[in-house]
This record gives structure tokens, sequence and C-alpha cells, in this order.
């Protein structure tokens, strides 16, 4: 398991970057992205400090590797395309956004202006509808499903929609305390409750490793 959806003390997790990604390794993950919380402000600042834990803890560690980069949050759409280029100028690895969680004030048209924006992952949502899913396959961009408290309230749709339609998914933790990387079983029991197949769920679970593999040669390459 990979979980592309994790926060640090540099947003509003809990814990520093070596914390989080010894309880992701101690929980049988193989490796995670950090991704904080990013706007115009603090953008710069994420990815510079996210990039020095990446080069030092990658160095020494075989069998569990990081990637980074920010999660666009509560930023006007009209931001969106300028400052997720930004971020890949800047270094990071994977760019999320912010999607239109029913629990939370985001502004009307941030999933559309992510998805024309081409991001990597839309997180968390809501209620997308036909038109931006239609969008996103065309831009290569996912759809999160989560297990985080409150933004799950929707999975069930999402996964429907996306399904019907042809949208790739990912599952994330959008880990930010102590106890938030949940068991690889009981990641496979919340798809198998929104109807997921074995084979479904196993298609689920590639999409993650695969964005995270591509995600770190990709920037490994560049390095070389």
């Amino acid at each position: 398991m990979y979980d592309l959806h994790t926060h640090s003390v540099f947003s509003d997790g809990e814990l520093i970057p070596a914390e989080s990604a010894r309880r992701a390794q101690a929980a049988g993950y193989c490796g995670i992205a950090i991704t904080d919380h990013a706007d115009a402000s603090n953008l710069l600042w994420i990815i510079e400090n996210q990039l020095k834990f990446k080069e030092s803890f990658n160095r020494y560690n075989k069998n569990f590797k990081v990637i980074i980069g920010v999660e666009l949050t509560h930023v006007l759409p009209e931001e969106i395309n300028t400052l997720s280029e930004k971020a890949r100028n800047y270094g990071a690895d994977i760019i999320l956004v912010h999607g239109e969680t029913v629990v939370e004030p985001v502004l009307k048209n941030t999933n559309i202006a992510a998805i024309e924006a081409g991001v990597d992952i839309l997180a968390h949502p809501g209620l997308v509808t036909d038109e931006e899913i239609k969008l996103a396959i065309k831009n290569n961009v996912y759809m999160e499903l989560t297990t985080r408290k409150g933004h799950s309230y929707t999975n069930a749709y999402v996964y429907k929609k996306s399904l019907e339609l042809g949208c790739k998914c990912v599952i994330n933790n959008d880990f930010h305390s102590p106890g938030d990387y949940l068991s690889i079983n009981l990641i496979n029991n919340v798809l198998l409750g929104l109807g997921a197949s074995d084979k479904e769920i196993q298609n689920i679970l590639e999409n993650n490793k695969n964005i995270f593999l591509k995600k770190l040669e990709k920037r490994n390459g560049k390095k070389n």
C-alpha cells in the first residue's frame, strides 16, 4: 500500500515527516507522499523543507520511500493552475487539490479548475459531476476515495460515478495524526464496503502503487 495523501507539521499534521514515515512503514506500507496543505503564502516553504527531508530519508532507506508535494487547499479556483505549475517548478513530485468535500465550504468550481489544471489527484471531491469526471478521464486526473472522517461521506457516490464513467480511483488516508494509517486489511474492507469487487480493489491499490513509483522514478531520473 502506498498512501498518496498525508500531512505533517509543515501544515496541520501532528508529526514531523520522519515519524509519519516510520509509522506508515510499521503499519505495512511501502511508501507515502507527504502533501501538506498549501496556498500562495507557504507553497515554496513547504516544498523546500519537504525536499530536505526526502533527500536525506530516501538516501538511507531501501525498502520504504517518500515522495513530496502539496494539497492546494481552499485557494481560489482561478489560482489553481498557476499554483500547481509553481509547485512542480519548485520540485513537487505530486499535486493534489482539496476538492469540494461536503463537510467544508470549498468554493464552487474548485473541482473543475483542478481537473482543468491537470493535477494528479482530486482529493475528496464530494458530489462530483459527470462533466467533471469525464474531463478527469481526459486529463488523467484520479478521483480520491478517502478513509478520513467527514470527507468519506461521499465515497460511495464518488466510486459509483467513477466506475460508471471509467475514471480511475485511488484510496488514501489523508493522514494527520497517529492512528490515521489504517491497516491494509481495514482499507480492503473499506473498499469492500463500497461494493468494490476483489478485482476492482486490486485495481485501485495498483493505481496508488503506479502513481507513486512513476513519480519516484521521474524525480530520480531528473536528478540523474
